[in-house]
C-alpha cells in the first residue's frame, strides 16, 4: 500500500492562535443583531466584549450570551499571520495609523488561509497523487501571496484565485470519491433547508455548497462526501457518520448539532456544546 503523502504544511499553522492575534475577528468584521449575534457591530469597530489584552471577555459563555456566531467562525490562522507577520507584531492600538489597513488585510488573508487548508487536505489524499504537482504549485503560490506585504494583499484578485483553486479541488474531490462503490448522489448547491434526511445514504455524494440548515441528518451516511461550503447551521448530525468526508471544517461542525455517536474525521474535534 502506498504511503500517504505528507500534507503541505503542519495543520497547526492553519488553525487560529488567538494568543498571537490582535483580536482581529472581533474588530475587523461586521455583524448584525440576529440569532447569531446579540448586537450590531460595524466593520472596524471593536466588539464590546474585547478586552485590552485582545481576549474575549465572555469566551466561556458566548452561546448563552447571544454570540453563537462567534463560536462558529474560523480564521484558519489568518489572525496570527496578519498580526505577527504582515504587521510585524505591532498592534492596531499601539499604532492606530495601521488599523484601517490591518482590518482590510485580515479578511483577504482569511480567505487565502481557507484555500490553503483545503489544498492541504487535498494533498493528504492518496487518491489525488497524480495531481499533486498541480496542488502543490497552487499551495505554494497562495502561501507566498499570504506572506506578502499589506499593499499587495489588499490588491490581490481573490475571486480569481478562488476560482482557480476550486477547479483543482473539484478534481481532487472526483478522484477521492471515485473509489466509493455505487452511484453517487449530486446535491451540489441544493436547497435542503429543513430536509428530512435521517439515515440517508449519502456516501461519496457531492454536497458542495448545499444548504442543510436545520436538516435532519441523524444517522446519515456521509462518508467520503464532499462537504465544502455546506451550511450545517442547526443541522442534526446525531449518530451521523462523517468519517473520511472531504473538506469538512471545524466551523461547520460547530454550527451543527451532534452527539457522542456522531463519527468525525480524525483531524476534527467534537464541539463542546454537543450532547
Amino acid at each position: 500500500m502506498p504511503e500517504t503523502p505528507p500534507t503541505a504544511q503542519p495543520q497547526d499553522e492553519l488553525r487560529a492562535d488567538c494568543a498571537n492575534c490582535f483580536g482581529l475577528c472581533c474588530v475587523a468584521l461586521p455583524f448584525a443583531k440576529s440569532a447569531d449575534f446579540a448586537v450590531n457591530k460595524a466593520a472596524g469597530q471593536p466588539c464590546r466584549n474585547l478586552q485590552q489584552d485582545f481576549r474575549c471577555g465572555i469566551h466561556a459563555k458566548l452561546r448563552t450570551s447571544g454570540f453563537t456566531g462567534c463560536t462558529v467562525f474560523d480564521c484558519f490562522g489568518a489572525g496570527q499571520k496578519v498580526s505577527q507577520i504582515t504587521f510585524g507584531g505591532t498592534d492596531w492600538r499601539e499604532a492606530p495609523g495601521t488599523a484601517r489597513q490591518m482590518f482590510e488585510v485580515f479578511p483577504v488573508v482569511r480567505q487565502l488561509q481557507e484555500l490553503l487548508a483545503y489544498l492541504n487536505e487535498a494533498l493528504s489524499l492518496p487518491a489525488t497523487r497524480r495531481i499533486h504537482p498541480k496542488l502543490r504549485a497552487a499551495y505554494e503560490s497562495v502561501r507566498e501571496l499570504s506572506l506578502s506585504d499589506a499593499v499587495t494583499l489588499t490588491e490581490a484578485d481573490v475571486p480569481t484565485i478562488r476560482g482557480e483553486v476550486n477547479t483543482l479541488l473539484l478534481e481532487a474531490s472526483e478522484l477521492a470519491r471515485a473509489g466509493v462503490p455505487g452511484k453517487k448522489k449530486n446535491h451540489r448547491g441544493a436547497d435542503l433547508i429543513g430536509a428530512r434526511l435521517s439515515s440517508a445514504k449519502l456516501r461519496g455524494a457531492n454536497l458542495r455548497g448545499a444548504y442543510l440548515i436545520a436538516a435532519d441528518l441523524t444517522r446519515a451516511d456521509l462518508r467520503e462526501a464532499d462537504l465544502i461550503g455546506v451550511d450545517f447551521r442547526d443541522a442534526d448530525l446525531r449518530g451521523a457518520d462523517l468519517t473520511g468526508s472531504l473538506f469538512l471544517t471545524q466551523a461547520q461542525l460547530n454550527a451543527a448539532r451532534g452527539d457522542a455517536a456522531t463519527r468525525l474525521p480524525e483531524q476534527l474535534s467534537r464541539p463542546a456544546h454537543w450532547a
